[in-house]
């Protein structure tokens, strides 16, 4: 199964960004958002930002993906 998650934009250097979900900072290329902004959420999967997406649609998924874990 593959699941992409939200991440936030915490620093951008050219197409790569670094990004941070659950306490961890990963890297992520930015060639498919290049309007990404620090500050921004975007979905990631396999190292690549696929979208932007909207900060609260964002929280709420996260918040969902934690929940989840609790009950596993």
């Amino acid at each position: 199964m593959c699941v992409a998650v939200p991440a936030k934009v915490v620093e951008i250097e050219g197409t790569r960004a670094t990004v941070a979900v659950g306490g961890a900072r990963l890297r992520a290329r930015l060639d498919l958002v290049p309007e990404t902004r620090i500050g921004d959420y975007v979905l990631v999967h396999a190292g690549f930002a696929l979208q932007v997406m909207d900060a609260d649609e964002a929280e709420e998924t996260l918040a969902l993906l934690r929940e989840a874990r609790q009950l596993a």
